[in-house]
């Protein structure tokens, strides 16, 4: 069956998938999007079907391989849908767009669903506002091997295009869950996951703490932290050193840092090179 060819920026279609940049829409349809060949193409390898994929043959940097990735979601049973150059580019979300739109089921987990392993690393992030820098912690976990990546009391969705973006995609390959910050911890106490939560109150630095274990490290909201809930719930408070004369880190890099010290302490071993 030959695919729809969508040439006026008025379609429906695309009108629905500019609805979805809503959160309100997203959670309605249970739906969210991914924009962009490599975000793409790293969900699929997660196991995530898309429900349509919308495609711009001009737009691509290499079609005669990339549309093998339109071929491959069709034979799956996927909906393609070509798409011209202008209103494809009134549809996308981004500038520069390199001609994939996606639409893929929300990820939508409580702490319950998650499954994690008796040495867990994982990662907790407490009322952190801007998607970019969720996107980012994800990107962070996945290459450090986290198990499993928790938004306590969340500002954002996972779903949100921009945290989909900024993540590369790896909001499909790690294992995320939204929850209250009360199941949270509850979750954690019951797995025997100890609590490393960051902060400048402190004088305890983030490398004098044993990472090895069943470990959570984190993080709070960019203005102002972790709540009292989280430190007072810790097993460790830790802080990182700084010289300068700006009084915190962005919120993604503070997590990189300590996510990085329980790497290096947990030993490289399959540890994958950086690119």
């Amino acid at each position: 069956m030959a695919d729809l060819n969508i040439t006026s920026p008025s379609n429906p279609r695309l009108k629905a998938l500019a609805a979805l940049r809503r959160r309100r829409t997203r959670e309605e349809t249970g739906q969210t999007l991914i924009e962009g060949y490599e975000e793409l193409a790293l969900a699929l390898d997660a196991g995530v079907l898309p429900e349509a994929l919308y495609y711009c043959p001009e737009l691509m940097l290499d079609p005669e391989t990339q549309l093998q990735v339109v071929e491959e979601v069709r034979r799956a049973g996927v909906d393609t849908v070509q798409v011209s150059r202008g209103p494809f580019e009134k549809a996308a979300y981004r500038e520069g767009p390199d001609g994939f739109i996606a639409v893929v089921p929300a990820v939508a987990r409580r702490c319950a669903d998650l499954r994690v392993g008796p040495s867990a690393l994982t990662v907790l992030c407490q009322g952190v506002e801007k998607p970019g820098n969720l996107g980012a912690m994800l990107r962070t976990a996945d290459a450090a091997g986290a198990e499993a990546v928790i938004a306590a009391d969340p500002v954002t969705d996972w779903g949100n295009p921009n945290l989909v973006r900024a993540s590369k995609g790896t909001v499909f390959s790690v294992p995320v869950a939204s929850d209250s910050t009360a199941a949270t911890l509850a979750w954690l106490d019951a797995r025997g996951i100890a609590l490393v939560a960051t902060t400048p109150d402190t004088d305890l630095d983030y490398t004098d703490v044993d990472y090895t274990g069943p470990v959570a490290i984190a993080v709070g909201a960019e203005k102002y932290g972790l709540t009292d809930e989280v430190l007072e719930h810790a097993a460790y408070k830790v802080r990182i050193p700084m010289v300068g004369k700006a009084n915190s880190l962005n919120v993604a890099t503070s997590a990189a840092i300590v996510i990085y010290e329980a790497v290096r302490q947990r030993g490289a071993a399959g540890a994958r090179p950086s690119h």
